[in-house]
């Protein structure tokens, strides 16, 4: 993998004479002209050209796909998609990585329905948002501790750790229940957290539905 700058510096010498483009960071380009050129944009930072673009080329799907966060997946798709609806009529895409990869065969298919209920049937099974409502705690082990004894959990939640946060001195717990018991945890999270404060604890990090555990 080579950054959006490296890259365009090797196809500027792969294609003398052809005009090569960036837009990524602090410099992105809303649209570029109907004329020869060659356009470099990191995710979300695509250019719209007057006509489309004859080609698009998706490089190193894999990282988009394998981020550490459960909506990584349909995440990646959502900007695969919108990557190719800038090709012309008669333009073609040509995404980079395993052709056996579910987002990839999504996108050749051009079938984020069908995506979205095969993801959907996963996360049911795996009991996994939004079949489920999740909430992590972070904090300190004895901060954590304390937050556990305050928190009136519903009946049928699961508690899931503590488990070590990477890079860090703290850990985290995470609270699983069913969908209708969803305004029940909130309502318990909300509860622990005032008293947490009214006794002025030290401080727990409470995220409900979080895209990362």
């Amino acid at each position: 993998m080579v950054g959006d700058a490296r890259t365009a510096e090797e196809l500027g010498r792969a294609f003398p004479g052809v005009r090569v483009r960036s837009s990524s960071g602090d410099r992105i380009l809303d649209a570029v002209r109907d004329e020869p050129s060659i356009v470099v944009a990191t995710p979300g930072a695509e250019p719209v050209a007057e006509r489309g673009y004859a080609a698009v080329l998706l490089l190193d799907t894999w990282l988009a796909i394998g981020r550490p966060d459960l909506r990584a997946p349909e995440e990646a798709l959502r900007r695969f998609l919108n990557a190719a609806g800038l090709v012309g009529a008669g333009g073609r895409v040509l995404a980079m990585g395993d052709a056996a990869e579910p987002v990839l065969q999504a996108l050749v298919r051009w079938d984020p329905a069908g995506f979205a209920a095969r993801e959907l049937a996963e996360r049911q099974s795996a009991h996994l948002t939004p079949a489920s409502r999740m909430a992590t705690l972070t904090g300190s082990v004895g901060a954590l501790s304390d937050a556990m004894v305050l928190l009136d959990l519903p009946e049928h939640a699961d508690v899931l750790g503590p488990v070590p946060v990477p890079g860090s001195e703290d850990e985290r717990v995470v609270l699983r229940v069913p969908r209708s018991d969803g305004g029940s945890l909130s309502r318990a999270l909300g509860e622990m957290q005032r008293l947490r404060s009214a006794r002025k604890l030290d401080p727990v990090r409470v995220q409900v539905d979080p895209v990362q555990l």
